[in-house]
């Protein structure tokens, strides 16, 4: 379990065939030597395990599950990646309950400075879209926010400049494709509904 308040962000030093499966490797400064062989990590929200450390580098194994539902395939040597650690018992609980199971990726349509702040607007794939509500929480790449407007193909939020300046978004684009994660609560509910259940 995760927070979505993201600790540090790490850099890419390579991501690649290793036998039959893909490796990613990443170099991070501030966590990296205090993280275990075996800790989970969350990367762009995407819950890895830590397969090796060598000092602050950390090497994860990417089932292919997760190169095709994350944006993790698309990452490439230098590229920035979110990072946070597992929950522990007793820790400050910020953010939202974050799973780091990523429902899918989605481009980012446009992301412009307003006033001091940014506005960041994201396409919503149809199928997830019931589970977006204004002022409800969603992970962007692993970055617990709030949505402040949603419609049938987008999601807007607002990037507060703390936010953006300790987060990858720093580096973000339009075009860009990131990961996403709606909220645990909103899927249980949906579970839950007689309605739901029937049409299945």
């Amino acid at each position: 379990m995760f927070t979505g308040l993201i600790e540090e962000v790490g850099r890419v030093v390579a991501n690649r065939a290793a036998g039959r499966r893909r490796q990613l490797q990443i170099k991070a400064p501030r966590i990296g030597k205090s993280v275990r062989s075996g800790d989970s990590i969350a990367v762009n929200g995407c819950c890895l395990t830590v397969t090796s450390r060598a000092r602050d580098q950390l090497a994860f194994d990417l089932l292919q599950e997760t190169l095709n539902r994350t944006n993790l395939k698309k990452l490439g040597r230098g590229d920035l990646v979110n990072l946070e650690r597992a929950l522990r018992a007793g820790d400050r609980f910020g953010g939202h309950f974050v799973q780091g199971h990523v429902d899918c990726i989605a481009q980012i349509r446009s992301f412009e400075k307003r006033g001091a702040d940014h506005r960041l607007e994201i396409e919503l794939p149809r199928r997830f879209a019931h589970y977006a509500v204004e002022k409800g929480s969603i992970a962007v790449d692993g970055i617990s926010l709030t949505i402040a407007e949603v419609s049938a193909k987008k999601l807007v939020l607002w990037i507060i400049p703390h936010t953006k300046r300790h987060t990858n978004l720093d580096r973000a684009t339009p075009g860009d494709w990131v990961n996403l994660e709606f909220d645990l609560l909103a899927k249980y509910v949906e579970r839950m509904l007689p309605s739901r259940r029937r049409s299945k």
